[in-house]
């Protein structure tokens, strides 16, 4: 007893049962799936594991800016005290650069640049290769500036043993 198409289209001859061709094709449509789930595998896998490195990319270079924007400041606080030199502030930053960041911020650069009135201390360099594509780098650069600090005298007439020490030490802007 053939009865009309089912919901889904397919001819139905007992109540439940497929024709035994359509049956047949269907059955042969489920084999022709099969390894589908590999070649999904195998391209999905490559995919996620190169976001992974992107993101662990990024933190490397993230914390490489990090070490250079510390080392810049650590120079600067080094260089702009009074009777500090340019010397210092490089020594300064190379210290902390080769204590913390040696392995994550590669061919460092420090440049420390002093006039009467300020200093600026730029550091350069690349963030550790995590991605492996060829030719890709990730530059890193900081630059920081401060004025000089200077002894100006009190305009209130006080010698340093008459008034408090910290009112005599300013740091005065340059122009001012």
């Amino acid at each position: 007893m053939t009865r009309g198409p089912s919901r889904s289209g397919a001819v139905m001859t007992a109540p439940g049962r497929l024709l035994p061709g359509i049956a047949r094709r269907l059955r042969r449509r489920a084999r022709d799936d099969r390894g589908a789930g590999t070649a999904e595998l195998v391209i999905a896998v490559p995919l996620l594991m190169l976001l992974i490195l992107l993101i662990v990319q990024f933190a490397v270079w993230e914390h490489a800016e990090n070490i250079a924007h510390a080392s810049a400041e650590e120079a600067l606080a080094a260089a702009r005290v009074q009777g500090g030199t340019a010397a210092a502030g490089q020594q300064r930053a190379s210290e902390l650069i080769s204590q913390v960041g040696a392995s994550v911020l590669t061919g460092p650069q420090v440049t420390v640049t002093m006039t009467a009135g300020d200093v600026t201390v730029q550091v350069t360099g690349t963030a550790e290769r995590v991605v492996p594509f060829p030719g890709l780098s990730f530059a890193v650069t900081a630059t920081v500036t401060g004025p000089v600090e200077r002894f100006v005298p009190d305009s209130r007439g006080f010698s340093n043993s008459e008034g408090l020490s910290a009112v005599n030490l300013r740091v005065v802007a340059p122009g001012g």
